[in-house]
């Protein structure tokens, strides 16, 4: 019998990464090389064909399917990405069409974020449970969210994009989850702060105050700086009252947090988040149970979750 083997390929605005897997999911190659998107969309194409083939079987193996994890919006369902924020001159492309003319094998597509949840479901944080929320908190927040065993995507594909619910309206300013807790929102809050006079050690860090990002926040926090300590209460108030959100909509078991952001300032956050978890759910059966936990496969977890969209396990 002919085995067969499942491509992923994880398109992002820095990286494009290729992996073929077994039906298990075991990653048997990689490969990856910069995506370069300032160079045209035929370019980065070329890329993607050229990286999904490095990892084609050598075997006599045939590729069954091939799946793509690419930055929304996107509709998977059609097929289309249609105008990612992160990739310069990507607007309805008919992705899923041009690689399978290229590549001879089935293809489906789906948002980085959902795919990133379906692997820390299938192989890490999220293993065992059954009903999953996924946030990666960094330059952005996104998520992806199982329940009962099967990834939600909506009617066009485009649903889970939790890191833009409403969290903030003040008078004329309606503001975001990402808006108000991603890494430049907390970078962007330092940044207003210490040119209206505010005294703070974030500013012996820079050169030049335009450089200031979430992690010297963080770095200042951790020294017990007044002003980095505010940014990171109000930031692990803000993920909190957007996790209550979620709570309240998917009733989880478990909440798996990826991200530079969280990664990097994850124990000075928690205290916070779980405070406002307890302060604002609806009621303690919202949370009691709850897990919070840090996410497990690294960079490669696009890549994994493309692997498992091929192997047809959403």
């Amino acid at each position: 019998m002919t085995a067969e083997y499942f491509i992923g390929i994880d398109l992002g605005g820095t990286r494009i990464r290729a992996g073929r897997f077994t039906d298990k999911l075991e990653m048997q190659d990689r490969t990856e090389t910069l995506t370069l998107d300032e160079e045209g969309v035929d370019a980065v194409l070329d890329r993607m064909v050229a990286q999904a083939r490095k990892v084609f079987p050598t075997d006599g193996g045939k590729v069954a399917a091939i799946g793509v994890s690419a930055p929304g919006p996107i509709d998977p369902k059609s097929g289309v990405i249609t105008s990612p924020p992160n990739l310069k001159g990507w607007k309805n492309i008919e992705l899923r069409r041009i690689l399978q003319e290229r590549l001879n094998a089935p293809v489906m597509l789906g948002n980085d974020a959902n795919l990133a949840a379906l692997a820390e479901y299938r192989l890490g944080a999220g293993r065992g449970f059954t009903d999953l929320v996924y946030l990666t908190i960094s330059t952005g927040i996104g998520a992806g969210v199982i329940s009962d065993g099967r990834l939600l995507i909506g009617a066009h594909g485009m649903g889970g994009e939790c890191g833009h619910l409403i969290m903030l309206v003040e008078d004329e300013r309606v503001s975001s989850f990402e808006k108000e807790a991603a890494g430049p929102a907390l970078a962007r809050q330092a940044l207003e702060a210490i040119r209206a006079g505010e005294q703070t050690a974030i500013t012996h860090a820079v050169y030049d105050l335009e450089q200031v990002t979430a992690k010297h926040v963080a770095a200042a926090a951790r020294e017990g700086d007044p002003l980095a300590t505010r940014i990171i209460t109000r930031a692990g108030k803000i993920i909190g009252c957007g996790i209550v959100s979620l709570l309240h909509t998917f009733n989880p078991q478990i909440v798996v947090i990826g991200g530079g952001v969280y990664k990097g300032a994850g124990d000075l956050l928690e205290p916070h988040i779980w405070e406002a978890i307890r302060s604002y759910s609806l009621g303690a059966e919202y949370w009691r149970g709850l897990q919070l936990v840090p996410a497990a496969l690294g960079e490669d977890v696009c890549l994994i979750g493309a692997g498992a969209l091929a192997a047809k396990n959403p």
